[in-house]
């Protein structure tokens, strides 16, 4: 069983259907966004404070954190252009102190459903994409097919950077300085154009972050969250995937993926624990 900082992960099963853990372990210090509250995790009562007649005991903590932190679903009520969120609804109209009456994370239906993962990386033949680097339509069409695989409407697609390699250092996987890979606006445009219903990776914006620019500007949040009513998955773990065990030595780079976030009412994101059911196409006989 791995274990990384005491997070332990697989191997998991479904059926006898082998599942994959795509969450980031939350911790206080771990990485994240600057433009989002910090986690924060506190032992409220330990064991001992307080012992009942019978000798027993409990303990439990307290929790802050902001919905953008960790692994976390972006809602559609995240962004807005030009004071409108998705489907022209005016964000001035729906939002309060209490969070936004329209388009908040509630409204994201569990998602259990087929994924088709593009492994962007291993098309350049590297294990972690190059700070900064921009993925291309071109690049998505590459890892399209090298992955055997169609991308339907309403389904989830997820992009392989390999930027889960860099969780244990801050500086670099906050992208802050040298920037983080991603998709730019063209990439994004060939993601809404397919319909998928979520798309995500695993920086901690699913963008394509240039040098020393931080995210000053977020134009794939704007294409797929406004423009396209698409959710999106971020600072996932997805190096699991490109593993032996993982879809290394599966015929085509799709799966179940099950992703359920928590329905904060008018929230604009959650954390989440994806998770990803990988299934037998030989044995299905749908090679």
């Amino acid at each position: 069983m791995n274990s990384v900082h005491g997070y332990r992960s697989g191997p998991l099963s479904l059926a006898g259907a082998p599942v994959i853990d795509l969450s980031q372990p939350m911790r206080r210090g771990m990485p994240q966004s600057p433009n989002h509250p910090p986690f924060r995790m506190l032992l409220e009562r330990r064991h001992g404070d307080h012992v009942r007649a019978d000798g027993g005991s409990a303990a439990n903590e307290l929790i802050v954190t902001g919905g953008h932190v960790g692994t976390h679903v972006d809602a559609l009520a995240h962004v807005s252009q030009a004071g409108l969120l998705h489907g022209d609804v005016p964000a001035a109209s729906v939002q309060s102190h209490e969070g936004f009456s329209r388009h908040g994370i509630e409204e994201f239906p569990a998602y259990v459903g087929r994924a088709v993962f593009l492994d962007v990386a291993a098309v350049h033949g590297v294990p972690v994409l190059p700070a900064g680097y921009e993925i291309t339509v071109a690049d998505l069409e590459k890892a399209r097919d090298a992955a055997g695989v169609d991308i339907e409407a309403g389904e989830a697609l997820l992009l392989g950077t390999g930027w889960s390699r860099h969780w244990a250092d801050a500086r670099v996987f906050t992208g802050q300085e040298g920037g983080a890979p991603g998709p730019g606006p063209a990439a994004g445009a060939w993601i809404a154009e397919r319909g998928v219903r979520v798309t995500g990776g695993e920086t901690i914006a699913f963008e394509h972050v240039p040098p020393g620019r931080g995210h000053a500007e977020l134009p794939v949040h704007r294409l797929l969250l406004v423009e396209a009513g698409i959710h999106i998955v971020e600072t996932m773990r997805l190096t699991g995937l490109t593993e032996p065990a993982g879809l290394a030595s599966r015929r085509r780079a799709d799966f179940l993926l099950m992703l359920a976030p928590l329905p904060v009412v008018g929230a604009t994101g959650s954390p989440v624990r994806p998770l990803a059911v990988l299934h037998d196409h030989d044995r299905e006989g749908r090679a």
